[in-house]
């Protein structure tokens, strides 16, 4: 491995020019710079981790708060860190990844250690335990979702309000009046994670504005917990035409289980999902669905910390929410209502 000491017999100048250049703490002229700068890419001087960040104090690490929990469809959550970790990387920064759910306690630990220069926070509740601390003695810090309160705070999300109003307005559009929402896993409510709360709030005002009735029932994501919460609905609400799905584990036992009762989609039945695009586009029945944008979530999530960290005069660092617009494409999944049968039909 080669050395700093190497650099700089290679370059012509002191140990220390050399480390002056790879700190920016002290002027070097542009020819000295060009000389160091030279004889570190032709020796291929790669700086030790733990030395730079003592010297700059600065680790150029981000730790990633993503807590895998059975509840959650984990795919969509590594995605998001996968480009997280890929833009972190393009910008020169490493990511420690926590995944355990031990909340504001690993924040503080990570922020008291100064192990980390900056954090990215996922799975946002509504009234999130991490918050606090973020808020009194916290690194920069950026989150991937929305609290109740985001006063001060720098986060992106998508839009969940609008993709629930969205998904009504299409199937109002097409001729529904009676609509059933298959949710996330009880769990996931109870702790009132922000996504499934704000899907659900979207979906109930737009109903309401739209004049349609909505009955919205929480489910586990197995064969057998879709098809109780389905037979309840279909007990509780025999005229309901249309379904929308915010979980990606009851998607294929849901249309399973519509094929297996005799209704066809979408003659008999339309679906909707608030999904990852690719998990709409494979399914049985293609399903129009609202994309979860994981990439895009990831990587503006990198730059906006970034922005803050370097303190980019374009207002990308500055605390505030970007949300980012939902967009429905429309596939095979849904069409308009079947007519009312006639008596004795």
């Amino acid at each position: 491995m080669v050395t700093l000491a190497e650099v700089a017999r290679h370059a012509g100048v002191s140990a220390s020019t050399v480390s002056y250049v790879l700190s920016g703490k002290r002027p070097i002229s542009a020819v000295t710079r060009r000389r160091v700068t030279a004889s570190i890419e032709q020796l291929g001087y790669q700086p030790h981790a733990g030395a730079r960040a003592l010297a700059s104090s600065r680790s150029r690490i981000i730790a990633l708060m993503v807590p895998l929990r059975t509840d959650m469809y984990v795919p969509v959550m590594l995605e998001i860190a996968v480009a997280v970790a890929t833009t972190a990387r393009a910008h020169g920064y490493d990511v420690l990844l926590l995944t355990g759910e031990e909340g504001p306690s690993a924040l503080r630990r990570v922020t008291g250690s100064g192990l980390a220069e900056a954090v990215i926070l996922m799975d946002v509740q509504l009234d999130d335990g991490r918050l606090p601390v973020l808020r009194t003695a916290g690194p920069p810090a950026v989150l991937v979702g929305l609290p109740a309160d985001p006063a001060g705070l720098n986060c992106v999300d998508l839009d969940f309000r609008a993709a629930g109003a969205l998904c009504v307005d299409h199937l109002a559009g097409l001729g529904h009046r009676e609509i059933a929402v298959i949710g996330e896993s009880p769990g996931v409510y109870a702790r009132h994670t922000g996504f499934a709360e704000r899907t659900l709030s979207g979906l109930r005002s737009r109903a309401a504005e739209r004049e349609v009735r909505m009955l919205h029932r929480p489910c586990e994501g197995s064969h057998d917990a879709v098809a109780g919460v389905l037979a309840r609905i279909l007990d509780e609400r025999p005229h309901v035409s249309a379904f929308v799905v915010q979980n990606e584990t009851a998607v294929e036992p849901l249309l399973a289980l519509l094929r297996r009762t005799g209704r066809a989609v979408p003659e008999d039945v339309s679906v909707v999902a608030v999904c990852a695009d690719q998990i709409a586009a494979q399914a049985s029945v293609p399903l129009t669905s609202v994309a979860i944008p994981a990439q895009e979530l990831g990587r503006r999530a990198v730059e906006r910390l970034i922005a803050r960290l370097t303190g980019r005069p374009d207002g990308e660092g500055a605390a505030g929410v970007e949300l980012l617009t939902p967009v429905l494409t429309v596939r095979d999944s849904s069409g308009p209502p079947p007519p009312p049968r006639t008596p004795g039909a």
